[in-house]
């Protein structure tokens, strides 16, 4: 009886300790995606040449635009256009045709931020 006991004890624990392992490693293998890390991969290649730090123009640019545009349909509208073209861009038929007149605002409110990314960006 003692025997099974001792059995079923450590049968338990190489279990668990297997499942706790399993569990980490699941883990360590389910990888969120970076969406500013994916940005600059895109943005930065437009910008070579053209700036000192690329990366950092084009992750300011991100920054300041997730942070400053409110709505998602624009502030995704002006990220593409940035990664595309390295530029703050937005096509019209990028936003809903409801939201199509704030485009105008939207770039109004990155003016400023966008000039302070491309002339003072903050080094790597």
């Amino acid at each position: 009886m003692f025997l099974r006991l001792c059995t079923a004890v450590i049968a338990s624990t190489i279990i668990l300790a297997g499942s706790a392992q399993a569990q980490v490693s699941f883990r360590s293998t389910l990888k969120f995606p970076d969406p500013r890390g994916d940005f600059v991969r895109a943005c930065a290649p437009h910008m070579i040449g053209r700036w000192q730090h690329p990366e950092a123009v084009c992750g300011c640019l991100h920054d300041y635009a997730a942070a400053t545009v409110e709505d998602n349909d624009l502030r995704e509208a002006l990220l593409r256009g940035i990664s595309e073209t390295g530029v703050p861009t937005i096509e019209a038929d990028w936003v809903p045709p409801a939201k199509q007149s704030q485009i105008s605002a939207t770039f109004t409110k990155i003016a400023k931020p966008t000039l302070q990314c491309m002339f003072e960006p903050a080094k790597p």
